[in-house]
């Protein structure tokens, strides 16, 4: 049986065996029909894609659909980020965008993602909707303009170097690594305008990305953290595939934890601005220490910037982000912006070095380590096990007594000594994930272990 073509948390994504043509069509026939139901065809649909060697002849049979439902195209000129084209979609005052990319998935996967009007990220009452109308694609006689968009990159660049502070950019020293992805000629490009010394690293394209997939772990990232020290360099970037989200290497940390660098985003942003912050369920607290001292609020959300973004418009937030290196600020598109925010790090860094800053955050505001394990859960189990945790929740773990138990994602079960451990379902294995945060490593071992002893025997 063919697995159903479904929007997870962000967008629909397969293997090539199952992402094929004819079913991206089906999706494009969605979208058009959407649009249709709701009026929104007056403007056009902008289409982008990822550098993938299949990414752009899927879009191009998107074209093709909604060309023969008599809307309007505008197609990139090129592979170039998922942000790049929501910022695209609000610009010009499109109707929405599809994005073909599979973000940071291995090369033999692909997806398509639908954005709103507003430059963000469709939430589920559309993606549901979409969903709904998933059909063969209509065979009309096609009709409307077919524009593919000059270079969007320079005007893109300029309304960046508007938005973040780069004046303290010139002569900062950056090693960059695109991963072969889409962020190749657009982030290093920006650097370079704001003055820095860039030193560049797998910015050609390759569609196999090397040969694994483009995600910027440490793992994947072992050349940048070397480049880094061996270059004296001020500090490394690195974006994924589709260029929404970004890694930092320091000379004295290596790969950052991305919660350390939204802290120090937020620190800094903090200094001639204020607002809220938004976070994931699986975000540290971190966060919401340096809001209190801001006398700010922290607003939590579930794991997806669709909903970090939902809850920065509500909330006229200066920031969100999310543990794995996703964020997005105030003034610009509600999606998490990997070229963005490159820029606004090398600001940040240029006005303090990015480990003093941490240092100083840390001393300030407590040191934090987090964790991560996978406990195995059929999908059709998965919400049973969690209707279940709620009512198994001890009074106290790991020594310490429950302060406060949160579903907004999960099970996020808060302690009176400031840990906290989190229980939610992978949207992409048959596994529950449980996160834990504390001060040090032996102490969020202690509440892995604690958490795993709670939710195994349910399981």
């Amino acid at each position: 049986m063919e697995t159903p073509i479904a929007f997870g948390t962000d967008g629909w994504r397969a293997d090539l065996e199952t992402f094929t043509t004819d079913r991206v069509r089906i999706v494009a026939q969605a979208v058009a029909t959407y649009l249709a139901d709701h009026g929104l065809t007056g403007a056009p649909i902008a289409i982008g894609y990822d550098a993938r060697e299949s990414s752009r002849g899927f879009a191009d049979a998107v074209a093709d659909v909604l060309l023969a439902n008599g809307i309007d195209v505008r197609r990139m000129p090129r592979d170039l980020p998922t942000p790049l084209l929501a910022w695209q979609i609000a610009e010009r005052r499109c109707s929405g965008g599809i994005m073909i990319t599979a973000s940071h998935n291995p090369p033999e996967y692909n997806g398509v993602k639908f954005i709103t009007a507003a430059g963000a990220p469709a939430l589920p009452t559309v993606t549901d909707a979409l969903e709904a109308r998933l059909a063969e694609p209509r065979q009309l006689p096609a009709a409307g303009a077919d524009d593919r968009l000059a270079d969007p990159r320079t005007a893109y660049l300029d309304h960046v170097r508007d938005l973040v502070d780069v004046a303290g950019i010139d002569g900062l020293s950056v090693c960059y690594d695109a991963m072969h992805g889409s962020g190749r000629g657009v982030t290093d490009r920006l650097l370079k305008a704001c003055g820095a010394a860039v030193m560049t690293y797998r910015c050609t394209r390759d569609p196999t990305f090397g040969g694994g997939a483009p995600e910027p772990t440490a793992a994947r990232l072992g050349t940048l953290a070397r480049a880094v020290a061996r270059h004296d360099a001020d500090l490394g970037i690195a974006n994924d595939g589709d260029a929404d989200r970004i890694v930092v290497a320091t000379p004295d940390r290596g790969i950052l934890d991305a919660n350390l660098l939204y802290a120090a985003l937020y620190d800094y942003l903090l200094e001639d601005d204020a607002g809220p912050a938004v976070r994931t369920v699986s975000t540290s607290h971190l966060i919401d220490r340096i809001a209190a001292a801001h006398d700010e609020d922290v607003i939590e959300t579930a794991v997806g910037f669709k909903w970090v973004a939902a809850a920065m418009r509500e909330h006229d937030a200066l920031i969100g982000g999310e543990e794995s290196g996703g964020y997005g600020i105030r003034g610009h598109v509600r999606e998490k912006d990997g070229v963005l925010m490159a820029a606004l790090i090398c600001a940040m860094t240029a006005a303090e070095p990015i480990d003093a800053r941490i240092d100083r955050l840390l001393d300030e505001y407590g040191r934090i380590v987090q964790d991560k394990i996978s406990i195995e859960c059929r999908d059709g189990e998965k919400e049973a096990v969690l209707e279940a945790l709620d009512g198994a929740v001890p009074e106290s773990i790991a020594g310490s007594d429950v302060a406060d138990v949160a579903t907004v994602d999960g099970c996020k079960i808060t302690l009176a000594d400031g840990c906290w451990v989190l229980v939610r379902p992978s949207g992409t294995e048959p596994v529950l994930r449980v996160y834990a945060e504390a001060p040090d490593r032996d102490r969020v071992e202690e509440v892995l272990a604690a958490g795993r002893s709670i939710v195994e025997p349910i399981v």
